[in-house]
């Protein structure tokens, strides 16, 4: 396998709402459809999903349509760094997980292997941070 796509829904602090490991072919669009679709129903105040450009036009009119969620895209900012202002929420998740040594290299062989590992350390995420109180 040459290598593997993370989809992920958070929440407004970056906590995983909902997780999808799939091979990297994948597209953005099918991979956003399946994350998506897993969630039905189980978050019913969930209003607005931000998503990266990398998503079609279809992708976005089908969540309006299937879901009556508002969805807005992070425009490529052009040459350089720049902090997308909503964007940056999945990214520190993303920086999260990478700081665990197993999710810092993909070692897994199983995919439902590589989702255990992101969810056993977003609970220890957690949890570290209920016992130190904030």
């Amino acid at each position: 396998m040459a290598g593997r796509k993370r989809f992920v829904l958070v929440d407004s602090l970056g906590l995983l709402l909902a997780l999808l490991v799939r091979p990297a072919d994948v597209q953005d669009r099918d991979g956003g459809r399946w994350l998506v679709e897993s969630v039905r129903g189980r978050f019913p105040r969930l209003r607005e999903v931000v998503a990266d450009s990398g998503f079609s036009r279809r992708f976005i009119d089908w969540v309006r349509d299937r879901f009556r969620w508002a969805v807005t895209t992070t425009a490529t900012a052009g040459p350089g760094f720049r902090v997308h202002p909503r964007r940056w929420v999945v990214e520190r998740t993303f920086a999260w997980l990478v700081r665990y040594r197993r999710l810092a290299v993909d070692y897994e062989y199983d995919i439902r292997t590589s989702e255990a590992m992101i969810r056993i350390a977003m609970i220890h995420l957690m949890t570290r941070r209920l016992a130190r109180g904030g």
